[in-house]
């Protein structure tokens, strides 16, 4: 209940906005008895951000980890991404408000994030050079312009949803990622995509009104 409080105030008024007074109005609870539990401020957002990092694991990172290596798998972890991105269209992305707040702030908060960040980097490089290695990918492909390509959709989902509130841009994410598949797939990752069933508009919605 702590932590799930300290998520809403964060995804409300940002990591800076999250203290342990803020906390205890919104718990209820005493500020003395939390301050006890946390012991600062900053252990508090570490706190937060540790929880944020484990349901974004869990709702996006390991169910795509059922699906075989290669695109299925790159397909499900950017899907995955893109539900969980549409789901915090009001409530916000930590690891992208957080960079905003943090990007010229040294300390430990912002180590944390992007220690954070950089895992869900590194398994989507790990995704991207599986998906080489099968063979559903061109072998020439370049894996770090594929990750920049895949976050520069989520960032504009964000912004786009976020920020203009613009409609359908779950779709129009979609769409960039299904364009990059179709540049860079090989025969054999043809074969593979056109035997799964990629994420739709009805799905995506169906998420976002009922998020993990």
């Amino acid at each position: 209940m702590i932590l799930q409080a300290g998520l809403g105030l964060a995804s409300q008024k940002g990591l800076e906005g999250l203290s342990v007074g803020a906390l205890a109005e919104a718990t209820g609870l005493s500020k003395s008895g939390l301050f006890a539990h946390f012991g600062s401020r900053e252990a508090l957002q570490l706190a937060v951000l540790d929880e944020y990092h484990q349901r974004f694991a869990a709702s996006v990172f390991l169910p795509a980890l059922r699906q075989p290596r290669g695109v299925p798998r790159l397909a499900a972890l950017f899907e995955g991404w893109v539900q969980r991105a549409s789901a915090e269209v009001d409530a916000g992305c930590l690891y992208i408000g957080g960079a905003v707040e943090f990007d010229d702030r040294p300390g430990p908060v912002r180590d944390a994030l992007v220690a954070m960040v950089q895992v869900w980097r590194s398994a989507l490089q790990r995704a991207i050079q599986l998906a080489i290695e099968a063979g559903h990918l061109q072998p020439q492909a370049d894996v770090a312009q594929w990750l920049f390509d895949l976050q520069g959709l989520i960032l504009a989902l964000h912004h786009d949803a976020r920020f203009l509130r613009l409609p359908g841009t779950p779709d129009r994410a979609l769409a960039g990622f299904n364009r990059l598949l179709e540049a860079g797939t090989t025969a054999a990752g043809r074969r593979v995509l056109k035997k799964r069933v990629m994420l739709t508009t009805t799905n995506a919605v169906a998420f976002q009104r009922n998020p993990p």
